[in-house]
């Protein structure tokens, strides 16, 4: 991960260095933060980000579930990544908006504690790494459980939901693994640590509903659209972990990792035949992002705007 000069908090640019909070922040003790993951990428009209507008509704939203008053509106959150990577001055980079209760009280109730809102940018490559991006993503089904909507909000992208894919994902790697699938509590698919998931068999594509536990991707949602613009076959529907060893295709989304081939599951092969639907919605994919394929471009906000 490489820095960049500034990041915006509560309304201000200050230096990367100087972007502190206190060892009582109430969100460091108890989680109680959302946040969002966007990317910007370079096309041949400058820098612009991929959604920024579904991101920053999502943020909303998140806040809007736990109680937070972020005291800026979406037009002024906008403005603001915007502001924050043309400051920054680069072509692509992942961005990082971020709401949490600052210093205050301790204890429980988060409500007497002021919530506080950063931006941060940096650059930032594959999520996976470039070889998994290429050759395809060795995962690994956690024994870890997707946590359940009845303990969680799992809508909202909520810091605290996040230490359940990170013990899945320490799992996956001291197994030697790239990644892991989660499974909900009834058994069946959910979703990566990070990521949502993608399965073709016999050219019908299919996803996680949202109700097997799953977050809804921004980019699981784009996968859809353009799979529907491609006249592939698609349903939603749930799988167990048989139908995943059993798979023609498999992939993740998501925008950290983008696009990636999942070519094996504990140790079972996938893509026998290779992966011409998966590089199919890829191709494309990285064509909106790169603003060159015009059908797409009210996804993409210029940064100077």
């Amino acid at each position: 991960m490489k820095s960049l000069s500034k990041i915006w908090m509560d309304g201000k640019l200050v230096d990367w260095d100087e972007a502190k909070v206190h060892i009582l922040t109430h969100a460091l003790h108890y989680g109680y933060a959302v946040f969002e993951g966007i990317r910007c990428f370079p096309t041949t009209e400058g820098p612009a980000v991929f959604r920024l507008k579904e991101h920053i509704e999502r943020f909303l939203n998140s806040a809007k579930i736990y109680r937070m008053d972020l005291r800026f509106s979406a037009k002024e959150l906008t403005q603001a990544c915007l502001e924050l990577v043309r400051k920054n001055g680069v072509k692509s980079c992942y961005i990082r908006p971020i709401a949490y209760t600052g210093y205050g009280e301790m204890g429980l109730n988060p409500l007497k504690n002021k919530i506080a809102v950063a931006i941060a940018s940096w650059e930032w490559g594959p999520y996976l790494g470039q070889k998994a991006l290429d050759g395809g993503v060795r995962a690994t089904i956690s024994s870890w459980v997707r946590i359940d909507s009845r303990a969680l909000p799992i809508q909202a992208k909520c810091a605290a939901n996040y230490a359940n894919s990170a013990l899945a994902k320490m799992e996956a790697l001291a197994a030697g693994y790239d990644e892991a699938i989660m499974l909900n509590s009834h058994g069946m698919v959910a979703e990566g640590p990070g990521e949502n998931i993608f399965r073709v068999k016999d050219d019908i594509l299919s996803t996680p509903p949202a109700s097997s536990g799953i977050l809804r991707g921004i980019t699981r949602d784009t996968v859809i659209q353009v799979a529907q613009d491609l006249k592939i076959k698609f349903y939603r529907n749930d799988s167990t972990k048989e139908e995943l060893y059993t798979s023609d295709e498999l992939f993740f989304s998501g925008t950290a990792v983008g696009i990636a081939k999942i070519r094996e599951v504990d140790g079972r092969k996938v893509g026998y035949n290779g992966f011409p639907i998966t590089d199919k919605i890829r191709k494309l994919y990285d064509s909106i992002v790169h603003g060159k394929a015009k059908r797409y471009s009210k996804w993409l906000t210029p940064v100077s705007r």
